[in-house]
């Protein structure tokens, strides 16, 4: 399905083709090409600097179990995954140009297994493969839809008629045009006359760049007996946009071909080398080749001296390969072989050795995130101190601002951001922590309940998240919608809590729910919570340890009101999980009362909520000293039992920020800022990863 608004390609045929959807090229070096043809943006690019193509996709799929003489072609369609980890070890290595697994995709070649009718169906999905590895990998590239001759030089002893070869050739154009192709190359092709009405046919069919690649013997001739200054010539004529050689003897014997070629021009046609790791030997029933990695490295730059401007891999070659050449043209020699344009007044473009490192290493996907400082603060077993904040119920969010900056100001670590709590309408938890890390670089701790979004709307909320610095999530059911502003609207629920932090879990793990990758692995520090004092104890813990098992890494609890019901905690914990306790840190819950009507609404009215006997008494005898005795009480229980804990979270009553600031101010005195936990307070984050 197209996205709405996304231009599709227009055939020359008058066709167009609704699955396609184009992907911006890369940067353009002139401003003047941004309304170009993809030609001309092409040409620019190669102009820019050398790219660095993949190596063999062939070879990697037979190092992981697929069997000789299996249809490669089929793979993008029977064994997707496998064929998109093999784009992205590519990209990951730094290729820039990704080849689509489809060389014999035409339906002479495909008949041979019984697929001659899926010549469509098996080149679209090529390339829809190798565009969603390029999605999911974040990075920069093209996708070639690789087009081989109609049939390997040992079985074309019987050559198709001109009419029925170029309807062979279209047939795999258009499917790869569909799939969403960004480039077309015609490669491992020894007889020119067929790479000619390929190339004829690749023409006709869109305004998008043709790499023309043949592929030379020892002899440096086709099988047909061309010469390669014969075949430079009738490609030059033919308009191609890159002409080059691959696959065959090895990297010397196809950059001489290209030498052979004559000078490079220094425009169009550019030329490619993609040669094959040296000559293989058959061992064991598998083929090995010679070249190794270090080899490709030392001679790409003599590929870069003979006028290459694409360079890369074929058969026998890996992503070690890919990575050797990309440090290879980060080289001084590498970033001045830059040509001139064509057009241009023979003045130079370079690319400094510095700026291609530095897009190298920004665009790694292999490198896990930073933790988040919350993470850091229990690592180092700091006393982290939290307090809710709850988001506007407006479009104004300035006061909420205020409010965060009240608490970094006392001294808090971070602010928790409620989800619509009570099922009562709010602006969006992530849109207010996105607002209040920007605005205040201060930390925030997420609530995100399932009770409105299905699966795939809280993948993408999460993904979104991270993406703005939002990883810091506790995982919450939420109140039903019954309860609040919209009593007849629907929970969703797709998942519970539980459900939730798998889903967080694998994100971390760098897959989504359904186990297809997210191009790296994420970095969020997952909450849970418990209730203590739950009317069902033994269901209550007995979903904390499966919250645990399904990777959350810290504990927050409802309010506690009393050491009595710490301590109780804390011995179902070393009941439940051995004498050392919570296997992971522990943020107590503290809610500071107000008035005898606060701590009779929250005992009588509030799930989740026991206030004791004795702390209502208090409170009642309080009279108006009321709000002063809530925090002189929460400061005594956390002063007390502190050190078994690894931090507070504190709630404040009905947006009384104030007095929070004032309990954290009393915290800091006997912790400040950063300082370590008493020795007992429970094991580290690192302990429980």
């Amino acid at each position: 399905m197209r996205d709405k608004g996304a231009p599709s390609r227009p055939f020359r045929s008058g066709r167009v083709f609704p699955c396609q959807v184009p992907v911006p090229p890369p940067p353009q070096p002139e401003p003047n090409l941004a309304n170009s043809l993809p030609q001309d943006r092409f040409r620019a690019r190669l102009t820019e600097r050398p790219l660095l193509a993949d190596g063999g996709m062939g070879t990697l799929m037979f190092s992981r179990g697929v069997p000789q003489g299996a249809c490669l072609d089929e793979l993008a369609a029977s064994r997707p995954d496998l064929v998109s980890a093999a784009h992205r070890e590519y990209l990951e290595a730094g290729a820039e140009l990704i080849e689509t697994l489809s060389l014999g995709a035409n339906r002479r070649r495909l008949a041979l297994y019984g697929l001659e009718h899926d010549v469509g169906r098996l080149n679209r999905r090529a390339a829809q493969v190798a565009r969603e590895a390029r999605e999911v990998s974040g990075r920069e590239a093209f996708v070639g839809g690789s087009i081989g001759p109609i049939a390997p030089p040992s079985r074309s002893a019987t050559r198709p008629r001109e009419q029925s070869a170029r309807a062979i050739f279209r047939e795999h154009i258009d499917g790869l045009l569909e799939g969403g192709a960004d480039v077309l190359i015609l490669e491992t092709f020894s007889d020119l006359d067929q790479l000619l009405l390929a190339i004829d046919e690749a023409r006709q069919a869109a305004d998008v760049p043709v790499i023309a690649s043949l592929t030379f013997g020892e002899d440096l001739a086709l099988a047909d007996g061309t010469s390669p200054e014969r075949a430079w010539a009738a490609l030059v004529a033919a308009g191609v946009d890159v002409v080059g050689v691959n696959c065959g003897a090895g990297p010397s014997a196809s950059i001489d071909a290209i030498e052979r070629m004559g000078p490079s021009t220094g425009g169009a046609p550019f030329r490619s080398i993609m040669p094959n790791a040296g000559l293989p030997q058959r061992l064991e029933g598998r083929f090995v080749y010679s070249a190794g990695a270090d080899y490709f490295a030392g001679v790409t730059p003599r590929m870069l001296a003979v006028g290459a401007r694409i360079v890369g891999g074929c058969c026998g070659t890996t992503p070690a390969h890919v990575a050797a050449m990309r440090i290879a043209l980060a080289t001084p020699a590498a970033a001045t072989s830059d040509l001139e344009a064509p057009g241009a007044t023979g003045e130079k473009r370079k690319t400094s050795p510095s700026a291609l490192v530095m897009e190298r290493t920004s665009t790694d996907g292999q490198e896990r995130p930073a933790p988040t400082h919350l993470a850091e603060l229990l690592t180092t077993r700091r006393f982290v101190v939290s307090v809710e904040i709850d988001p506007p119920r407006s479009v104004r969010i300035e006061r909420t601002i205020t409010a965060a900056r009240l608490l970094r100001e006392a001294g808090v670590d971070v602010v928790n951001i409620s989800d619509s709590p009570m099922a009562r309408v709010r602006m969006g938890a992530f849109a207010v922590a996105f607002g209040i890390q920007h605005d205040l670089d201060l930390e925030c701790l997420v609530h995100c309940t399932t009770r409105d979004r299905n699966l795939m709307a809280l993948e993408s909320e999460l993904l979104g998240a991270h993406a703005l610095g939002v990883r810091n999530i506790i995982a919450l059911t939420g109140d039903p919608p019954r309860v609040g502003d919209y009593p007849n609207g629907t929970g969703v629920w797709d998942v519970d809590s539980i459900g939730l932090i798998d889903i967080l879990s694998r994100l971390n793990r760098g897959e989504d729910q359904s186990g297809s990758p997210i191009g790296q692995a994420a970095g969020f520090t997952i909450a849970c919570a418990l209730d203590p004092t739950a009317a069902d104890a033994g269901s209550e813990w007995d979903r904390l340890e499966r919250k645990l098992a399904a990777g959350a890494h810290l504990v927050m609890t409802q309010p506690l009101y009393s050491v009595r019901q710490v301590e109780a905690m804390l011995d179902e914990a070393r009941r439940r999980f051995g004498q050392g306790g919570f296997p992971v840190p522990v943020l107590l819950g503290v809610l500071p009362l107000v008035s005898v009507r606060h701590a009779e609404f929250l005992h009588n009215e509030v799930p989740g909520i026991t206030i004791p006997d004795e702390a209502r008494a208090a409170m009642h005898a309080a009279g108006e000293r009321g709000s002063e005795l809530g925090i002189e009480m929460a400061d005594e229980l956390l002063a007390t039992v502190e050190g078994e804990l690894a931090g507070t979270y504190i709630m404040p009553s009905f947006g009384r920020y104030e007095q929070c600031a004032g309990l954290v101010r009393r915290i800091r005195e006997r912790h400040p800022q950063g300082s370590p936990v008493a020795v007992g307070a429970g094991p580290a984050l690192g302990a429980a990863q």
